[in-house]
């Protein structure tokens, strides 16, 4: 009585409550505020009640092998923390790469007072300025005794003076690394007469070296019973180091590539004295079959590389298959000149059975050369076919059923397709990668089933324009030795065309048509997969 109906709240039914709840903002619980404790930062190193810093207690050895451990930018914060930590940062770098952009030579000192354990240093030069020249080099090699690895690149500055005052203080060096830089024979000459643990020698676009007969022959020296490995790049008169490459006995890899002249003769005389060659890389040079029959007398010879050599035929593989039974690694770019084909793959798999890598580029080999080396060589594990106009369906499905050991395999500009994948589909046990690559005949519903058919498969499927096929490695540096580098150099290996007069609009429109086609692919994919949704 005399109380309004507002008053006494009455309980709602479930409909009003549901109802009513869309309309009500949701209630957040209310969070205990914490009491804000005050903490006192110490210096780095002081020890609060309760608190220790066992860090401090760590020997500096073990923590340099905690930086070891660390990538380059993460050291770097580190030297920052505290001077202990600076000093011992600096002790345990062996390696620095310096980008000289300016004048080294006075900074020189308080760089390598700090980093005073170095023995492995990279030095490029902007070519804008003056960084590094024969005194900055001449103090680097007294400032660090252990020096054993050295790389320079564009190094203009520097003369066969200063690299000879290097040389008289680098007594560790084993490797030498020089690129686009100015000094000549007597430079190199100076290295390898007193760098007499020498194991590697790579020189590119050496600019000092003299033209024609008047060159100064370098080599062999003191480092000639030490020397492993020479490679050459791109040299106008790289025969000028036929003595060194002839002297050193022990040499076991060989690597010429883009030098000029005729070099059927050198490697006469290199083969002759020099027997324990393992690995030979020729690309770009003017060497026939006569050169290469000298490569036989490498009875040890494991790894070849044969890229754009046009005067080498069948005859001179055949002369080295008959001789070196230990080859391992075969690469091969015919440059389309179809002068090496099933006569000399069948000289290979004739001779050679433990084979474990194939990579042919520009060459036209038939189900009967495929067929022997499948059924001869059972280690063969890595195989790509690139450019050829005679793989096929049938030639993809001869390899799916002879090759057992195959693990990884990759196509590329073939004239093979969705059959060809179907082959696969149920060959080659071992096979754990599949690249295809502008191989028009090749649908993504194929690789799709490919996929589906073997689920442990990795297919990587690439439906582009067909561009010019290359093999060189030696514009990105020399291609690895390791297995895992066989597939993704081979599809790396594409070159800008010079002899296409396509415009950028043409292309733009084939990648367009390409996408489109990577589009309905996966736009169907989805209307198969919603279609199967709606019919279960």
């Amino acid at each position: 009585m005399g109380q309004s109906a507002s008053s006494i709240p009455s309980a709602p039914s479930n409909r009003t409550l549901t109802s009513s709840m869309s309309s009500v903002p949701a209630v957040r619980p209310v969070l205990e505020e914490r009491p804000v404790v005050e903490e006192r930062i110490l210096p780095f190193g002081e020890e609060d009640e309760g608190h220790r810093d066992y860090i401090s207690d760590l020997p500096d050895e073990c923590l340099a092998c905690v930086f070891h451990s660390l990538g380059s930018g993460a050291r770097k914060q580190c030297s920052l923390v505290c001077r202990r930590w600076l000093r011992v940062e600096g002790q345990s770098r062996h390696r620095i790469s310096l980008d000289a952009k300016a004048d080294l030579f006075h900074v020189i000192p308080d760089l390598f007072e700090r980093f005073d354990s170095v023995s492995k240093l990279a030095l490029k030069c902007d070519r804008r300025s003056i960084s590094i020249g024969d005194e900055a080099l001449e103090l680097i090699s007294k400032l660090c005794p252990n020096l054993t690895r050295l790389k320079l690149r564009a190094c203009r500055e520097l003369t066969d003076a200063g690299m000879a005052a290097f040389a008289h203080n680098a007594k560790h060096l084993k490797k030498l690394s020089c690129g686009s830089c100015t000094f000549g024979s007597k430079g190199v000459n100076a290295v390898l007469d007193h760098c007499a643990v020498l194991e590697e020698l790579s020189v590119k676009r050496l600019r000092g070296l003299t033209d024609g007969a008047a060159a100064e022959p370098i080599g062999p020296g003191a480092a000639a019973l030490s020397l492993k490995t020479i490679c050459l790049k791109e040299l106008y008169n790289g025969q000028c180091f036929g003595p060194v490459i002839a002297g050193s006995r022990n040499l076991r890899t060989l690597k010429l590539f883009r030098c000029s002249g005729d070099w059927d003769k050198l490697l006469e005389l290199i083969a002759v004295r020099v027997t324990g060659l393992v690995e030979i890389h020729l690309e770009r040079l003017q060497v026939s079959d006569r050169g290469l029959s000298t490569i036989s007398n490498c009875v040890d010879l494991e790894i070849l590389h044969l890229v754009k050599t046009p005067e080498c035929t069948n005859a001179g593989l055949i002369s080295v298959a008959d001789r070196c039974k230990l080859l391992r690694k075969l690469h091969i770019d015919g440059w389309k000149t179809n002068r090496i084909g099933d006569d000399g793959l069948i000289a290979v798999a004739k001779r050679c059975p433990n084979l474990q890598e194939l990579v042919l580029i520009g060459v036209n080999p038939t189900s009967s050369s495929l067929g022997l080396l499948a059924s001869n060589c059972q280690n063969l594990e890595r195989l790509a076919l690139c450019g050829s106009e005679t793989i096929g369906d049938a030639e993809i499905s001869c390899i799916a059923a002879k090759c057992v050991a195959l693990r990884k395999l990759c196509i590329k500009g073939c004239p093979v397709s969705d059959h060809g994948m179907e082959a696969l589909a149920g060959g080659c046990p071992n096979l754990v990668k599949v690249k295809v690559k502008k191989c028009r005949g090749v649908t993504c519903e194929g690789a799709d089933w490919l996929r589906a058919s073997r689920g442990s498969l990795a297919v990587n499927l690439d439906t582009g324009v067909i561009e010019p096929l290359d093999a060189s490695t030696s514009d990105g540096g020399v291609q690895e030795n390791g297995a895992d580098h066989l597939i993704p150099a081979v599809d790396q290996v594409d070159l800008p065309s010079s002899s296409s007069g396509r415009s950028t609009l043409s292309k733009a429109r084939m990648s367009l048509f390409a996408g489109r086609n990577f589009m309905v692919c996966t736009l169907r994919r989805w209307s198969n997969t919603s279609n199967n949704a709606h019919k279960t």
